[in-house]
């Protein structure tokens, strides 16, 4: 079986979750906003005292699939619509720096030009400090691909260290030319 399709998901206050009628999206409503996932329509979702259940019809490889995707898509549309998710990067490296232009952020990675990101709708990005940026929204794909995307201007060197990267992320890196004996 399925062990992430068979944890069943409370549901926090405030939240109320439907399904279309013909069996294919689950709307969350919550808090923060309205998210839409895409659910199979052979797994089946009961609700019973605010708790969430997923089952499948069959242990067939594409039910098993299916079960287990679709319980991760709800809990993660769930937790967005109440608490929201973030993703921090942090600049590293001499006269590497960003800033706010209105919405969208500015970076400065030692390009001859910045770098302008405007963020879609429903992500905003938030610079505390020249080095330090926050990605946040309530689409957990979204908040990662946008990070993803900052992370891409100028990913970490791996003979330096310098660039974009996430909060914690370790770079190995390389020891460089040694000296000819």
């Amino acid at each position: 079986m399925s062990r992430v399709g068979r944890n069943p998901i409370t549901l926090p206050k405030g939240v109320e979750v439907n399904r279309s009628s013909d069996g294919t999206l689950i709307t969350v409503k919550g808090p923060k906003g309205t998210l839409t996932a895409p659910i199979h329509p052979r797994i089946t979702m009961s609700e019973e005292d605010g708790v969430l259940t997923f089952e499948r019809p069959s242990d067939q490889r594409d039910d098993r699939a299916q079960h287990g995707l679709a319980r991760a898509l709800v809990a993660n549309a769930i937790q967005g619509v109440s608490e929201g998710f973030s993703k921090d990067l942090e600049i590293q490296g001499v006269g590497y720096r960003c800033q706010m232009k209105g919405s969208a952020i500015e970076l400065l990675l030692g390009y001859s030009h910045p770098v302008i990101i405007t963020p879609p709708e429903g992500v905003t990005i938030q610079a505390p400090e020249p080095t330090k940026i926050t990605v946040s929204g309530i689409d957990k794909q979204l908040v990662g691909q946008v990070a993803a995307n900052i992370r891409a201007v100028r990913p970490p060197d791996s003979y330096h260290g310098k660039g974009v990267r996430y909060v914690g992320e370790y770079v190995k890196l390389k020891p460089g030319k040694a000296a000819a004996r």
